[in-house]
């Protein structure tokens, strides 16, 4: 997800001008610095940081959630999605139970994770116990890791576990639910026989390359896979492949996010502008391959294309180091509506006109799957395929108001 200090950037751009009022977004640091850290006693915690994809962006969904039960209180943090979602808050409803929130994550607060359908790595924290769980399928990363003084840690990136000096240990396994209290680490199933469906995204745009996911480096797969920071490696290796020279020819801010999940296309453009910077040195009266980690709607590319073109580029090909995305993904990952996606709605030929490149080529599917080996059917294609592991028959579609998800019901 995007760093937190550009959301600021963001709040400030969406105020009108005649407004005189400034909009400030602290990093996580900021807000837990070790002074208030020191502060909180006990030896059990959760935390969470996630952009919404299902339910309102409002204060009251931020997790991780607090709810109060007859045996105590209750923490969890979910990532991920149901889509099962509103048939089962409607049921739970109707029986008495009243909800706070809007996040499909609270209905994990009063009912069991058997009849929960969709992607979820989720941390449930009691006053002394700490239980993880994750779907059947596997869909979303969760490692767990033990620091040095034998403590037990749970994230969904591996480079967590480096920045608190912990050594990773293993994946929680598709299905799987570990608890852990004084006693020590319990593991147990939620059904006889997962599925592991893992997010194929994750290994193409989502995490960094020093990653480890899903018992893979994103560093090799993305080398292997063949514009700046993401498709870096990808790059690297269509180079290598090509006996050419790898430079940068854009140059991209670190204070800017990602694009594609923004809400409305006027930020985007501007978010574009703000993220890409041409080297005209490197570019001028040379035949430029661009090498990116995929295309959403087609906005970055397009710019990309221009901007390269407006630095003297002779010529520009664009090469995509995946598969064409033609279906939304209701697990976790916020990509537009189908109608939005660029590939639902053209062939590779109206994208190469739309883009204005000289040349646009894909990653096959077989490739891809190739390059995965033994384990490519443990992965979701479904962004690529329509296909979905987990049909998510209440979620058709999703529309964009005022930079909020709406799910359309069936």
């Amino acid at each position: 997800m995007a760093p937190t200090n550009w959301y600021g950037l963001k709040a400030l751009l969406l105020l009108p001008f005649q407004y005189k009022l400034v909009v400030f977004c602290l990093l996580l640091s900021e807000v837990f610095n070790d002074t208030k850290l020191r502060q909180l006693p006990g030896n059990l915690a959760i935390g969470h940081i996630r952009y919404s994809t299902a339910g309102q962006s409002m204060l009251k969904n931020v997790q991780p959630f607090v709810a109060g039960y007859r045996f105590g209180s209750v923490g969890v943090a979910h990532n991920g999605n149901f889509v099962n979602y509103r048939s089962l808050r409607n049921e739970l409803e109707e029986s008495g139970s009243i909800f706070n929130t809007t996040s499909d994550t609270e209905v994990l607060i009063v009912e069991a994770c058997e009849k929960v359908k969709g992607a979820y790595s989720i941390v449930f924290v009691t006053e002394d116990k700490l239980f993880v769980v994750r779907d059947p399928f596997g869909f979303r990363p969760l490692v767990m890791g033990r620091r040095s003084n034998s403590s037990v840690v749970f994230a969904s990136e591996t480079c967590a576990l480096d920045l608190i000096e912990a050594t990773y240990e293993r994946e929680v396994y598709p299905g799987e639910i570990v608890v852990v209290d004084k006693s020590g680490v319990q593991s147990h199933c939620l059904v006889s026989r997962p599925e592991p469906k893992q997010c194929i995204f994750e290994h193409i745009y989502f995490l960094l390359p020093n990653f480890v996911v899903f018992g893979k480096s994103v560093y090799e797969s993305r080398r292997w896979f063949v514009v700046p920071d993401f498709g870096v490696v990808a790059a690297l290796g269509y180079a290598a492949k090509a006996g050419v020279p790898f430079q940068q020819g854009l140059i991209r801010p670190h204070y800017v996010g990602r694009t594609f999940i923004e809400p409305s296309q006027k930020i985007r453009d501007f978010g574009v502008k703000l993220k890409l910077s041409p080297v005209r040195v490197v570019l001028e009266e040379k035949r430029v391959v661009v090498v990116d980690d995929s295309i959403v709607r087609g906005t970055t590319s397009s710019k990309i294309a221009r901007l390269l073109k407006e630095a003297d580029a002779k010529e520009v090909h664009m090469r995509i180091a995946c598969p064409p995305i033609i279906g939304s993904c209701y697990y976790g990952v916020d990509t537009p509506s189908s109608e939005e996606l660029i590939s639902n709605r053209m062939s590779v030929a109206g994208i190469k006109e739309f883009i204005r490149c000289d040349s646009l080529a894909f990653l096959p599917m077989d490739s891809l799957k190739k390059l995965l080996g033994d384990d490519s059917s443990n992965f979701c294609y479904a962004c690529f395929t329509g296909n979905y592991p987990v049909e998510p028959t209440e979620l058709k579609s999703k529309k964009r108001i005022d930079g909020v998800i709406l799910w359309m019901v069936d």
